[in-house]
């Protein structure tokens, strides 16, 4: 391991100016002058930026090693920072020895010159984090998980590990991942009992927030959905508070107040990461969100929101009627033009609404949330939970379900019952809203969906 290296970030912050410094790192292109010096456009990952080299030709190694230097060659280099007298670039080091650690042919590299879609990016995830706009997803999601946690963690939420591997099924859908013991599903219930990977943490976290009083959890859940949308995943993460005594005003007050921090944070501390997806993905994708940002959250009912829809004279694709979903299309058509902003719909039917959603007076609808933004629609789903073990009883019967797999969610209504709330937000559908991607496949390292799992 190479000691006492500088970024390229830290190269080009200036920090480092007219000192003798080593970077290491990867190479994006390399240009020979007819002057027999190279110029070596070197990136590291710390930053969108590449650092120039300039080598001369009085180096030891410069024909054996410089000119046959290729796309994707990594190498370590120790020279003089100075100011550069080229243009693109306010420094340049001055190379006086460089050693290339790993080389790369550059007939076979993927990774050439010209822009690639994403699409053939997708085929080789192991190397589409070196290009621009990968290379700045992969920080800007690093940097934007630490801030969440940062956000719950300042409110004095306690961060929860619920299970991967559960015998529940939380939103009732049926679409799960079965676990069994060698992939082979006819050799016996590993658990004692039929297994799957999890479709959320509410339901263990709410045990956890009627102790703690404000928790979250941040982590993986799986889908067997056989979707091939733009929008979705077989595996992705889940952002979830839970909140004791908190009704269903603290939930989306909550909300509201983790969108717009996210959106502030992004806007302020990582505008360096934005303006590569506004150059090379969505012109005017920085004043969408700042607009998005500035405008109030608008609450509305879901009896309000189908009525608009159906006094609209839209077309739409799906049906308008009370007691169906809101498709994507329902919901923008509410932010972006019924509202012009970001949107809470409240007390959705409750034939629509998972079982654990607490019943409202009128026993028709629930306590339910889905905040709607322009561009996107849904983008966090919550509820105040019912609370109530004779009325959760009720709905559960109603819905057919087996009770004696939920004893111990009903315990938590026997002992010391109290009102809470809490939402989900899906941290990569968050991460194509920021970044105006048209994939939610393109929003993190590895993805999975029907019938693709290439690494």
């Amino acid at each position: 391991m190479v000691k006492g290296l500088a970024t390229v970030r830290e190269a080009l912050s200036g920090s480092h100016l007219d000192q003798r410094i080593q970077v290491a790192g990867w190479v994006r292109t390399r240009r020979d002058s007819k002057a027999g010096v190279s110029f070596v456009e070197l990136s590291d990952g710390s930053c969108p930026k590449t650092l120039q080299l300039v080598v001369p030709r009085e180096l030891p190694n410069y024909e054996t090693e410089v000119l046959r230097l290729g796309v994707g060659a990594s190498l370590v280099a120790k020279g003089l920072l100075v100011p550069s007298v080229g243009k693109g670039q306010a420094f340049e080091l001055q190379v006086e020895e460089l050693q290339v650690l790993g080389n790369s042919d550059p007939d076979a590299y993927p990774l050439q010159k010209k822009r690639h879609s994403f699409e053939f990016l997708r085929s080789i995830p192991h190397l589409r984090v070196r290009t621009n706009t990968f290379g700045a997803m992969a920080r800007l999601r690093s940097k934007l998980a630490w801030e969440i946690h940062r956000f719950f963690q300042e409110r004095g939420f306690f961060y929860v590990n619920t299970p991967i591997i559960t015998p529940n099924d939380c939103e009732g859908a049926g679409e799960l991942f079965k676990v069994s013991r060698g992939g082979d599903a006819s050799g016996g219930e590993f658990f004692g009992r039929p297994a799957y990977l999890t479709v959320s943490g509410q339901l263990e976290l709410e045990a956890y927030a009627l102790a703690l009083g404000k928790v979250y959890t941040f982590g993986p859940t799986f889908r067997a959905e056989d979707s091939n949308t733009t929008r979705h995943l077989a595996e992705f993460w889940m952002v979830e508070p839970e909140v004791a005594f908190m009704d269903l005003k603290g939930d989306i007050e909550l909300a509201k107040e983790f969108l717009t921090h996210i959106f502030a944070y992004v806007l302020d501390k990582e505008r360096e990461e934005l303006l590569q997806f506004e150059r090379w993905v969505t012109p005017g994708l920085i004043s969408q969100l700042e607009s998005t940002t500035e405008k109030p959250f608008t609450v509305i009912t879901y009896t309000e929101a189908i009525n608009a829809l159906k006094m609209s004279k839209e077309t739409f694709q799906y049906p308008v009627e009370w007691g169906l979903n809101l498709q994507t299309e329902h919901e923008r058509y509410l932010s972006e033009v019924y509202i012009k902003g970001p949107v809470v719909v409240i007390d959705y039917p409750k034939v629509i609404k998972p079982f654990y959603m607490k019943l409202n007076p009128d026993e028709k609808t629930v306590r339910a949330m889905d905040v709607l933004l322009p561009r996107w629609g849904e983008i966090i789903g919550g509820s105040e939970r019912e609370d109530d073990l004779s009325v959760l009883e009720f709905r559960m019967d109603e819905l057919g379900m087996n009770k004696s797999q939920y004893w111990w969610y009903l315990d938590l209504r026997r002992y010391g019952s109290a009102p809470h709330s809490g939402f989900g937000l899906g941290f990569e559908r968050l991460l194509l809203y920021l970044t105006g991607l048209g994939n939610i496949r393109d929003t993190i390292p590895y993805p999975r969906t029907p019938n693709q799992m290439v690494v």
